[in-house]
């Protein structure tokens, strides 16, 4: 069955089952592998993608519910790291390990496309369920702040 959408702008048409994971069509059909498999059941983050502009989780996400809409991976920032939250992110060292980041990084954006000065607490719901092994939860908050902060002077 064929099911269309958009991805990062373009649109795309793809040949899979209903139910396929939307992770599994972006990274297998598709090619694009910056979105990551964490746990497979919309607990860890790593598979955060946007839908219609809101962060979701890829992993339980039938492709067929993606039909006629706007889906946006990690590529979507920038190719070249000059997205403020990829600026942010290298600047405050966030990544370790760095398997949780495009998930956190979607999920961030997703954050400060509706709230261009988040608090703490902003911040901390966004980002709930984005889980990373490493700990550099500290480091994300502040990169989102200063994301922001950059964001908001470009507004």
């Amino acid at each position: 069955m064929s099911t269309s959408f958009i991805l990062n702008g373009k649109k795309v048409s793809v040949n899979a089952e209903p139910d396929t994971p939307l992770l599994w069509v972006i990274r297998d059909e598709i090619g694009l592998t910056g979105t990551k498999f964490g746990c497979g059941m919309q607990l860890c983050g790593a598979c955060t993608v946007h839908l219609d502009g809101a962060a979701i989780r890829s992993c339980q996400t039938p492709v067929s519910s993606v039909a006629g809409k706007k889906v946006a991976t990690i590529e979507s920032l920038s190719a070249d790291n000059t997205h403020p939250l990829q600026k942010a992110w290298i600047s405050h060292d966030v990544p370790q390990c760095g398997y949780c980041q495009s998930g956190q990084l979607m999920s961030a954006a997703a954050l400060l496309a509706t709230n261009k000065n988040p608090s703490d607490a902003d911040i901390d719901a966004a980002m709930s369920g984005n889980l990373c092994r490493c700990g550099t939860y500290n480091r994300i908050r502040a990169a989102i702040k200063d994301a922001a902060a950059e964001m908001r002077k470009t507004s």
